[in-house]
């Protein structure tokens, strides 16, 4: 968890809005250290997370968050992290085991006309708990835990295991309905794009333009980008947080620039052109 982030968000484990869309992205850039903050950010508020890790192994996000100070391992028995391993569940469906039990959330990778109904109920199982609705509980009848978070790192996958940016952005409508709406939670989801001169395939068609659907849905956006002037080794690059309100007389919009540098147990935050570095 990144102290300084949470500042420049006003926001804490402790107080923090409910019902918020968070969008993370990136473009030459990797905004991954944003994820392991949210996941440790609302581990730590004591709400209940449900994570769909489609990038990367448990034990890569266990490695990563125990230098954030948070149990990943401990949280997942006790019923406070519900998480799916996307590389092992499509593995399973693509090189079937016997000893194996056959996934039921990626199941769109067996049956593509099946879309991605059977990942929203992963979803909404993990955001309700033993009771529909209702927030999951701790063993042995402890209080219940805060409201549920959704985190999806990252929703862009999805494109390249052959799902439409259309069924896409109809799945992040219906986590949105269920976690923010009507469970009064919050969601993180991370989508990454191309960068200039990459060339103009599909995959990055489509990430454009679910970015883009994404985008008009979320209430914060953290976009995550190198620097304009290139490498620099004491700074990694930037990143533009815009806050978007609906107002009764529309939408009003805030963005602010950051520049930051990630540490092994942490990032640094700092207005753009503050640094040590650059002065």
């Amino acid at each position: 968890m990144f102290t300084e982030l949470n500042t420049i968000l006003n926001t804490s484990p402790e107080s923090f809005t409910p019902g918020e869309f968070i969008l993370v992205s990136d473009r030459q850039s990797d905004a991954s250290f944003l994820i392991h903050h949210f996941l440790s950010f609302y581990l730590r508020a004591r709400c209940r997370v449900c994570f769909l890790g489609l990038v990367q192994s448990f034990s890569h996000y266990t490695a990563v968050s125990q230098r954030l100070g948070v149990s990943l391992t401990q949280a997942k028995e006790k019923g406070q992290l519900i998480f799916l391993e996307g590389l092992k569940e499509s593995l399973s469906i693509l090189i079937p085991q016997d000893d194996e039990t056959e996934s039921q959330a990626m199941d769109f990778l067996r049956d593509p006309a099946a879309g991605l109904q059977r990942l929203y109920q992963f979803v909404r199982s993990g955001l309700t708990g033993p009771g529909e609705g209702e927030a999951g509980a701790e063993p042995g009848g402890a209080e219940p835990w805060g409201p549920s978070v959704l985190l999806v790192d990252d929703l862009s996958v999805l494109l390249s295991l052959g799902v439409g940016a259309g069924a896409v952005l109809d799945f992040s409508h219906y986590c949105r309905a269920l976690a923010c709406s009507q469970l009064q939670g919050n969601m993180v989801m991370v989508v990454r794009c191309g960068g200039e001169g990459e060339g103009d395939d599909g995959d990055d068609e489509g990430s454009e333009w679910l970015l883009t659907g994404l985008t008009h849905q979320c209430s914060l956006t953290l976009h995550v980008q190198g620097l304009p002037t290139g490498y620099c080794r004491d700074i990694h690059g930037q990143v533009e947080v815009c806050w978007r309100r609906r107002l009764c007389d529309g939408q009003h919009t805030q963005k602010k620039v950051f520049q930051y540098k990630v540490h092994d147990k942490g990032a640094s935050f700092f207005a753009r052109g503050t640094s040590s570095a650059v002065l």
